[in-house]
């Protein structure tokens, strides 16, 4: 439970492992399934996200989000969550960003999870994942970005207090 005062969280390195419980990390990685495409001359990293968008005659979005980047210490103002479908990021650069999650249910602040992503990765949050808004670190960046569109309201905001900072590693 939160108390009057603030709780400073350190982003972590982002890992398939640590992240498992709110989604797929995208990357190419030697332990991923490889496929020696065109005639041998491109590799394809195959199924490395399970997008998930089917729910009330869904079908999938790609669109590009450019993100402004913020100083740290950053104040967590709000999660959200698509309860309707996963949502991938993917950047578009070199630059790391900090991915902010808390489990799928009823939110709970004090299970938020911080990670810290490079340029390299991107994150792909299952249903119904609790998340914040993508916070670019170093200069404005650009992701490209594949949800769900369709009937219904896939987008769930809570507004917080702030108390949860993420302080610099």
């Amino acid at each position: 439970m939160m108390t009057d005062k603030c709780r400073y969280l350190t982003p972590i390195p982002l890992t398939p492992a640590g992240f498992s419980a709110f989604g797929d990390v995208i990357e190419a990685t030697p332990d991923a399934t490889i496929l020696s495409i065109n005639d041998g001359l491109a590799q394809r990293y195959h199924d490395l996200a399970k997008v998930d968008v089917s729910d009330d005659n869904g079908h999938t979005l790609i669109s590009i989000f450019r993100a402004k980047p913020l100083a740290l210490p950053i104040a967590i103002k709000m999660m959200e969550r698509h309860p309707h479908g996963s949502q991938a990021f993917i950047p578009m650069g070199n630059n790391p960003y900090i991915v902010v999650v808390a489990p799928a249910g009823e939110f709970d602040a004090d299970k938020i999870e911080v990670f810290i992503a490079s340029s390299d990765q991107g994150v792909n949050y299952h249903k119904g994942t609790w998340h914040h808004f993508c916070l670019a670190t170093l200069d404005e960046s650009d992701f490209l970005v594949i949800d769900r569109g369709g009937e219904g309201d896939n987008c769930d905001a809570l507004v917080l207090d702030g108390k949860l900072i993420i302080a610099e590693s």
